[in-house]
């Protein structure tokens, strides 16, 4: 693998195009250090540390901090990171599905995708600015922060001036992940989002080294042994999130042999790669903005009966982990259903020759793959809920912060592999194309999609 990654960089079509990631990845990071103007970092930061405290980072602005890299911590240009542009295309996708105007559009080809991208742009815009606003208004409010001024001079000023510094900002990193789509290696939007999650594992090293520090085994928080088995576990949750991401059940699928003329068309065999994980991180996603959201907003209104309420939505309690299951067995089969249809896929078969051996064609060829879609997703919706719930369960089993424990499961780690595998995959063929040899010795790379 050593002679693989060297490989790259003899390939000069290919080290232009890695060191052209690494340089916008690089301004990216830059970015998430220059302040958005009128706010006061030390005290930002100060209640940004009380809530993680507080909640172990379990807020709806633990996890926007997380997908912007600590941006929105530090309140920088970069605050709102690339949500606002998957939200859009998460939209975009649900509109497709169930917009007749939208599916004929998806229908056209490149024309028709350079149309969806265009009203996916337009999309993010529209919620960089309706999220900036409401963001300066809470900047503003001495109530937000236990009677702390954040911003030196409130009003329309500030307010407009922080719309344009973070939508600004937003929209300049949807052009740099376009940039290294096109001119890069890698998908762009997903590298600049695991660049921010990775941009935390320095502190959460540092982190492992104080509670590994004190000169008495007797007041080490975390024993030697106790890091073994966690660098054991991190190496076991990697290897299964990358089987369930690569997991796929192929149906086999014949095409009948036509006769035109004097030619013989079909007689080939081929199958359909039915994912386990269809949905991936965005049943995640969705499932704790919903559960967050709560307990996030009424963490500012002063009522007891209203925290006694929000308390069940927060790590800790039982139902927080039953709904949180729930909800993200619910997204994964709901989004499944979103992009994949079992009955477009049999019409396009019947209308090209092609069966399922021992399945009629048609609607019984739909029917089969909807029953197989419904099982394998289940499979893939149980591990999903296991990997939501690992940091949990790692902060209680060896007694570490939640910034440690989000590197052994939840979002960041899912999208960290996913991310890696398809960078390298990408990379792997470039190789192969030039007559290298890839990254493995035996078989090839699957990307997620």
């Amino acid at each position: 693998m050593i002679a693989a990654f060297a490989n790259c960089f003899k390939i000069p079509d290919l080290k232009k195009k890695i060191l052209f990631t690494l340089g916008i990845i690089a301004l990216y990071r830059l970015g998430c250090h220059i302040p958005t103007p009128g706010v006061n970092g030390a005290v930002l930061a100060e209640f940004f540390r009380r809530i993680n405290e507080s909640s172990g980072g379990g807020t709806i602005f633990g996890m926007m901090n997380m997908f912007s890299g600590g941006a929105l911590q530090r309140m920088t240009v970069f605050s709102l990171g690339i949500m606002p542009y998957i939200s859009s295309s998460i939209i975009m996708q649900l509109l497709t599905a169930v917009i007749p105007a939208f599916e004929k559009l998806s229908k056209e080809g490149q024309a028709g995708h350079r149309k969806i991208n265009q009203y996916t742009r337009y999309g993010t815009l529209g919620l960089a600015i309706v999220q900036s606003y409401f963001i300066a208004l809470w900047l503003e409010s001495p109530q937000a922060f236990q009677g702390l001024q954040v911003v030196n001079s409130p009003g329309w000023g500030f307010r407009l001036t922080t719309v344009c510094t973070l939508g600004c900002g937003t929209l300049l990193l949807m052009w740099l992940g376009e940039q290294i789509q096109e001119r890069g290696i890698g998908q762009g939007i997903s590298l600049i989002i695991a660049a921010g999650i990775l941009s935390r594992a320095p502190n959460a090293i540092q982190t492992l080294i104080v509670l590994l520090s004190p000169k008495t085994a007797s007041m080490r928080q975390i024993q030697p042994l106790t890091l073994v088995i966690m660098v054991f576990f991190l190496i076991g949750v990697i290897l299964s999130i990358t089987m369930i991401t690569q997991g796929q059940r192929r149906i086999p699928v014949q095409y009948a042999r036509r006769i035109v003329g004097r030619k013989v068309y079909g007689g080939q065999s081929t199958y359909i790669p039915l994912k386990v994980d269809t949905a991936g991180i965005i049943a995640i996603i969705f499932a704790q903005s919903i559960l967050l959201f709560p307990a996030t907003i009424a963490s500012f209104i002063p009522n007891p009966g209203i925290q006694t309420f929000a308390n069940f939505f927060m790590r800790g309690h039982a139902a927080y982990y039953i709904l949180y299951g729930i909800l993200i067995i619910f997204f994964c089969y709901f989004y499944t259903a979103i992009v994949f249809n079992p009955v477009d896929v049999a019409e396009n078969m019947k209308k090209h020759g092609g069966f399922i051996p021992g399945v009629r064609p048609g609607a019984p060829t739909a029917d089969f793959l909807d029953f197989v879609m419904t099982r394998i997703t289940l499979a893939g919706a149980f591990f999903m809920c296991a990997i939501a719930v690992m940091p949990d369960a790692i902060m209680a089993a060896f007694r570490v912060p939640y910034l440690v424990a989000s590197f052994f499961g939840g979002t960041g780690i899912l999208i960290i592999v996913g991310v890696m595998l398809d960078t390298v995959k990408q990379m792997e063929s470039q190789l192969l194309t030039r007559h290298y040899d890839g990254f493995m010795k035996s078989g090839h790379l699957r990307g997620r999609r």
